[in-house]
């Protein structure tokens, strides 16, 4: 037996600059904050408009009800799905050491992909003119179906007829090209691993599920009850495994201490698997859909919260003994603060899952505050945070300014947390108002000061994004280049 020396091992192991496209981390990046940017101009939009603020008012294209649909799939498919791929093709090969399939296909894919978010974002803004025409309303005759260029009707699967084939063939192209350096990995898979290849199968099935389904094979109670699956799959079978297989990544690597323990990361894998899939019918208590499923939905759910404590505990006893590092790292804050808002959000969903409690809060502000909270205060939060971490060390370069970073953080976090606090009591409220059988507009008059209260909200949170968009800019513009740990001001 021929003993291998440390220099040998090194030898071994290929260097970045072949396992990791860079170039291309920075675009999903940089596509991802400019889907944002769209995104929040478009809630700010909707909020000057229920405060009667509105700029545009008379305005088909600016109208609330496009603009609430460019927001959600801008924010779906724009920011999240661009920023994940982009930590994908930064985390895989890493820890793989394996490069990913194709490095074409990777840019075909990054093409495809915006092409689908602007065709989605098209057909919302333009394609209720085009479906009336005789040629649009003939087509759809002859192939059977009920929206050719306009959204499809379905919450998060608004996207058109024709690019669903198009979607779902980005999406397989996506977990081949990521599978096949997972596959040829050599020794086990660390945790991250498992909730991405869980993920590429999970994405699929769900958009699938979710835009084809209900749209031209179901109808009726079975349809409704495949949407409320669709629509919570997509939070907890897309995003939830991309961030939490983000945060068993990075953490680790910004405490420089391992996870405390890969035992219990493994529980909460499962956990989501077993629970997760089983919750999206608690969209639509009180209907028609079976009480059966109902009542497993709301069990399912608050089961999940068992899951989700598995995981805080895992990060809490990850940086006990260390907990300073919040108030220097911002990177670690990022994180954490977004790991504690997911805890408060889930806490909150096993609430408001409850028949009872949804006699209250059901179609209120509540609901609207709470999703808020977990899409833009905890996957947002972690996004904002690895790109913190990553974007400097991608120019290569320090970051210009450190104060525009705490800008961002303070900006962002704040911000997000007074809007939840502000539409968890405006649903209360609500909820009373319409319980009391008091005439619809005096809930309207009732929900104004909250509504107000959201607009400097929603202000300061897209003042944060400003400041992050700034500070790259002119990162990106310093004719300092310091290669290397080094240069990193911020952690």
């Amino acid at each position: 037996m021929v003993a291998t020396t440390g220099s040998d091992v090194t030898h071994n192991i290929p260097r970045h600059e072949d396992l990791v496209n860079e170039r291309l981390v920075l675009w999903y990046f940089l596509a991802a904050l400019t889907f944002l940017g769209i995104s929040m101009l478009g809630g700010l939009l909707m909020v000057l408009q229920l405060v009667h603020w509105n700029p545009f008012d008379g305005i088909e294209f600016f109208s609330a009800a496009r603009w609430r649909m460019i927001h959600t799939n801008a924010v779906a498919y724009g920011f999240l799905a661009n920023a994940f791929l982009g930590t994908l093709f930064w985390i895989v090969p890493r820890l793989t050491l394996q490069p990913v399939a194709s490095k074409a296909l990777s840019y075909f894919i990054f093409l495809a992909w915006q092409f689908i978010v602007l065709a989605t974002a098209a057909a919302i803004l333009v394609g209720p003119m085009f479906q009336d025409r005789d040629w649009a309303l003939d087509f759809a005759r002859r192939m059977h179906i009920a929206n050719t260029l306009g959204a499809q009707g379905l919450e998060w699967g608004e996207t058109p007829y024709w690019t669903d084939p198009v979607a779902l063939l980005g999406l397989a192209l996506v977990a081949f090209n990521f599978l096949v350096p997972i596959s040829r990995a050599r020794g086990p898979l660390y945790v991250t691993l498992w909730y991405y290849m869980a993920a590429f199968v999970w994405t699929f099935l769900t958009y699938a599920m979710g835009n084809l389904l209900p749209e031209y094979v179901l109808c009726g109670t079975s349809a409704g009850a495949v949407s409320g699956l669709f629509i919570h799959d997509l939070v907890g079978l897309f995003v939830t495994p991309l961030g939490w297989g983000l945060m068993y990544y990075i953490v680790p690597i910004l405490l420089k201490r391992p996870i405390w323990s890969h035992g219990l990361s493994l529980v909460g894998f499962w956990g989501l698997a077993f629970f997760y899939p089983l919750q999206g019918i608690h969209h639509f208590l009180y209907t028609p859909i079976p009480m059966f499923l109902q009542y497993g939905a709301v069990v399912s759910t608050i089961a999940v919260e068992f899951v989700v404590a598995t995981v805080v505990i895992n990060f809490v006893g990850t940086i006990w003994g260390n907990a300073k590092i919040i108030f220097t790292n911002i990177p670690v804050r990022w994180f954490y603060t977004g790991m504690i808002y997911y805890f408060i959000t889930c806490f909150q969903c096993a609430l408001q899952v409850t028949l009872t409690f949804q006699k209250l809060i059901h179609f209120t502000d509540w609901v609207v505050g709470h999703a808020h909270l977990v899409m833009f205060g905890v996957f947002t939060m972690w996004i904002f945070g690895f790109m913190t971490y990553l974007i400097p060390r991608l120019l290569r370069r320090s970051w210009y300014s450190r104060a525009l970073c705490e800008w961002h953080f303070w900006c962002s976090a704040v911000g997000v947390f007074v809007m939840f606090l502000d539409l968890t009591l405006a649903g209360i409220f609500q909820g009373y108002y319409w319980a009391s059988l008091q005439p619809w507009e005096v809930s309207l008059s009732g929900s104004q000061p909250f509504w107000v209260t959201r607009v400097f909200a929603g202000l300061a949170m897209f003042v944060g994004f400003l400041c992050f968009v700034y500070n790259i800019f002119m990162t990106w513009c310093r004719v300092d280049s310091q290669p290397g740990d080094s240069a990193i001001a911020v952690t």
